[in-house]
């Protein structure tokens, strides 16, 4: 993911509007100027209405407003691991999956096959 500047000229362009929005999964606002005058977003794609990032100067970080005001580099990597564990499937749904296609160690095989003899569906 890239880190981009959306002056809040651009907003609509690439959001749409109330009436109409578009969608956009891949772009994630982590900061924002006090005024909303513009935003910093995390993204995997260079949509033309976003901006090279130059600085984390005047922003507030709002992303997840307990780590704090405060953004740097730092700050910008944890979202980023934040956001990737946060759109993982549970991690019992994962190891459900792992389990029916049998591509577990035997000893947790068996491990996971005890639990759902306890406690079946």
């Amino acid at each position: 993911m890239a880190l981009y500047k959306l002056p809040s000229s651009n907003f609509q362009a690439l959001f749409g509007s109330p009436q109409q929005p578009t969608p956009k999964d891949d772009v994630n606002i982590i900061a924002q100027t006090p005024d909303c005058s513009s935003f910093l977003v995390l993204s995997n794609t260079a949509y033309p209405q976003l901006e090279a990032f130059t600085s984390y100067s005047g922003y507030d970080f709002t992303y997840n407003q307990s780590w704090g005001l405060t953004i740097n580099a730092e700050v910008v990597a944890r979202t980023i691991l934040d956001l990737r564990k946060n759109a993982y499937p549970p991690i019992g749904d994962q190891l459900d999956a792992l389990y029916h296609a049998g591509d577990l160690p035997a000893a947790l095989t068996a491990t996971l096959k005890a639990v759902k003899d306890r406690f079946p569906k």
